[in-house]
């Protein structure tokens, strides 16, 4: 598998992953200057050899508006670890909203937890105090960095001292 390489912004702020060609060329052209490299990885050319980046810092600040991590199921499962957030299981999962619908509960990062179908079905329509449940996790709006950091922590570990985590109010 390539190694993915993390770009910063001037202000040392993530704003993307890109890959080893797309970080080479940003450092090439001096528009990038690659702040810790892979170890034991390098890149080699018919007569040079250059350290293989795992972090990047783009020379100018590029105004990036923050749109948030989109909430859609697949970023819902990674944020509960696809584990029901109930029982802790990993089968049949499905979403649940802690507060219902028909009770005035919204769509959203923090009324929204992966369940599974055996929870979600006792749970019902109610909210988990009426159910007698108790969340594992308070579901919260995740970061960038924090699945950023979720990656960096199984194949990047060069990644994580550049990656703030903690939840989004």
């Amino acid at each position: 598998m390539e190694k993915k390489v993390l770009v910063l912004n001037l202000d040392h702020t993530p704003i993307g992953i890109v890959n080893i060609q797309k970080a080479f060329v940003l450092t090439f052209l001096e528009k990038a200057t690659s702040l810790v490299h892979f170890d034991s990885l390098e890149i080699r050319t018919v007569d040079r050899v250059f350290p293989y980046p795992a972090v990047i810092r783009l020379y100018e600040y590029k105004n990036i508006p923050y749109k948030g991590v989109m909430l859609n199921r697949n970023n819902l499962f990674k944020r509960d670890q696809h584990t029901c957030q109930y029982c802790g299981g990993e089968k049949s999962l499905t979403l649940d909203h802690v507060i219902p619908r028909s009770k005035g509960g919204k769509s959203s990062w923090k009324n929204l937890v992966t369940a599974c179908h055996r929870c979600n079905t006792l749970k019902g329509d109610k909210t988990p105090e009426q159910a007698g449940m108790q969340l594992r996790n308070m579901p919260f709006r995740p970061t960038l960095s924090y699945f950023l950091a979720e990656y960096a922590e199984r194949h990047a570990t060069e990644w994580l001292p550049f990656l703030e985590v903690k939840p989004v109010g």
